[in-house]
């Protein structure tokens, strides 16, 4: 579904914890997206300023565009336990007024990455901790005012170490360039920190999503407003061209 989309209409909202592997995807002519924006990363723990700075930016993007897509996970990027009901999912809706606003189909950033299923497979059965390329880039942010003592409460009982969910060659590049920063980290985690190299097709699948998500709700639309037996020209034109450029994100890119 992935191989005939364009984002070219869009403005992408995420955490900047995946910038690594959006920057990657626009490098690699894939995210042709009209602007691609990032919130701080790792506020996930701190929620006012997350609600702050998303606002923020889907406010600004609206100056831009009628079609946004935020990359944010529904279930553990936002938890808030003083307002359970204040959801991610009712922060955008507020802001969505005369917009098309969609946000990705995933709980949190690893699962963009790996689904459940695969993090199963990759797991065989351990108890493990989830990393991206930006947890490890970023980690000062990420783990803002964690100490030694929080890291010891969090990250030992994760008995199979921690997996980096590497999609970009990140790996390889740090662990040369930086190996005493990942000898520090997995000293502070207190575990080993193991690579796992994944591709980016659930990512991209994901995002794609939304536009094909966003191209049936306009058809829809269209067709519930075009009178039954007198639509002007300019409806039935825009109506088929949706329908054929629908047809066309659908269709699987056919591989090199």
């Amino acid at each position: 579904m992935e191989g005939h989309i364009s984002f070219k209409d869009y403005v992408i909202i995420s955490c900047g914890t995946l910038a690594p592997e959006l920057n990657y995807l626009k490098m690699q002519g894939f995210l042709d997206a009209g602007k691609i924006v990032y919130t701080t990363p790792g506020r996930h723990e701190v929620l006012k300023e997350l609600e702050s700075q998303l606002i923020q930016k889907i406010n600004t993007a609206k100056e831009e565009t009628r079609k946004i897509i935020i990359v944010y996970g529904g279930k553990f990027c936002y938890v808030n336990i003083d307002n359970p009901y204040r959801t991610i999912d009712k922060i955008i809706n507020e802001q969505g007024t005369g917009i098309s606003i969609s946000r990705i189909n995933a709980t949190h950033c690893m699962d963009m990455l790996a689904g459940e299923k695969q993090r199963d497979e990759i797991s065989e059965g351990k108890k493990n901790w989830w990393l991206t390329p930006g947890w490890i880039i970023y980690r000062d942010y990420v783990f803002q005012d964690w100490d030694k003592g929080k890291a010891n409460e969090n990250f030992p009982q994760h008995t199979g170490g921690a997996v980096l969910l590497d999609g970009i060659g990140f790996w390889d590049r740090y662990s040369e360039e930086h190996p005493e920063k990942i000898l520090e980290f997995s000293d502070w985690m207190g575990i080993e920190i193991r690579p796992h190299k994944i591709t980016l097709d659930r990512l991209k699948s994901l995002l794609a999503g939304c536009v094909v998500s966003n191209m049936e709700k306009e058809i829809a639309e269209l067709k519930s407003s075009m009178p039954a037996h007198s639509a002007k020209p300019s409806m039935v034109q825009r109506l088929e061209e949706l329908e054929e450029k629908l047809k066309t994100a659908k269709k699987p890119r056919q591989k090199p």
